[in-house]
């Protein structure tokens, strides 16, 4: 279950020599859609906030092949959230929305942008996370 979803075009450059999405495009897929959510829709501020996060942690398990010009939908949804380090968990699905192409996660830790030192995600980004919070 997956509280956010988004729905994204490959490309024809997405696909490898053996006619599939290469998968360090997973990987790219997993990380736009959270990224694309934490400023859109949680209010991370890349370019002037006084924090960051940093991927320090990141995870694919492959299940399917999909090529250009399929849609991949993401599901994206927060496995454990702390106080300075969140655990993003997504499913890579064909466009039918049923079929797994790929499992995935990314763990971000907040980090104070000047020091580079672990910080306190703040309240505005913390309650946004809150929502995607999935109890299975």
């Amino acid at each position: 279950m997956y509280a956010h979803w988004e729905t994204v075009p490959t490309r024809w450059k997405d696909n490898d020599v053996y006619g599939h999405m290469n998968n360090a495009v997973h990987y790219s897929l997993m990380d736009t859609v959270i990224n694309t959510w934490l400023i859109r829709t949680a209010g991370l501020d890349i370019h002037e906030g006084d924090v960051i996060g940093l991927c320090v942690e990141s995870h694919c398990l492959y299940k399917a092949s999909i090529s250009f010009p399929e849609a991949v939908r993401v599901g994206l949804r927060i496995g454990k959230l702390g106080r300075s380090s969140v655990r993003y968990e997504l499913g890579l699905f064909r466009e039918d929305g049923e079929t797994v192409v790929a499992e995935g996660h990314f763990v971000h830790v907040f980090v104070d942008r000047e020091t580079r030192r672990p910080a306190e995600i703040p309240a505005p980004l913390r309650a946004a996370m809150e929502k995607l919070v999935i109890d299975e």
